[in-house]
């Protein structure tokens, strides 16, 4: 695999989620593997990887149908997961798990927004968070769902309950 499509998959994965990851897994080895992969060896172009798409830094684990990676002048623009349904699970350093779910996950670098669509669904110790689209803006910790038409479904548990 080219090493542009791990430090790719690197930076947008873990850097997806930075309220929520646990800080050293940037600093882990990361593994992927896929049943195969058609990879641009060029700076413009998209490297795709497909069948049973696995990728584990530290507590970082996704899972995938498909991924694509998006190159312009050798720089990463964009990151598409797609799944029945594509799947993270990351754990924070405060050790609270996170797991979240949708038919496509876009990680867009250039802005710093993932936009999950399809069956959404984000699951933490203190709730979920359920829609058709929800936009998760990296840089602010901001979740914006809904604004398609369907509705969007929150269930937050007091805090004596999640800490059980």
């Amino acid at each position: 695999m080219h090493p542009a499509v791990n430090l790719l998959l690197l930076a947008a994965l873990v850097a997806a989620t930075p309220a929520l990851a646990k800080s050293s897994d940037r600093q882990q080895p990361m593994d992927i593997s896929a049943d195969n992969t058609d990879a641009v060896m060029e700076d413009n172009g998209m490297s795709v990887l497909q069948g049973n798409v696995s990728i584990r830094q530290g507590t970082l684990e996704v899972y995938a149908d498909r991924a694509e990676v998006h190159r312009v002048a050798g720089d990463i623009q964009r990151i598409v997961l797609t799944g029945a349904p594509a799947r993270l699970k990351q754990v924070s350093d405060a050790g609270e798990a996170m797991e979240a779910q949708a038919r496509q996950v876009t990680y867009t670098l250039s802005e710093d927004i993932m936009l999950l669509t399809g069956a959404v669904e984000v699951r933490q110790p203190r709730g979920t968070l359920s829609g058709e689209t929800v936009r998760y803006d990296i840089g602010t910790g901001r979740l914006n769902g809904g604004g398609d038409g369907q509705r969007v479904n929150m269930r937050i548990l007091p805090k004596t309950a999640a800490s059980n």
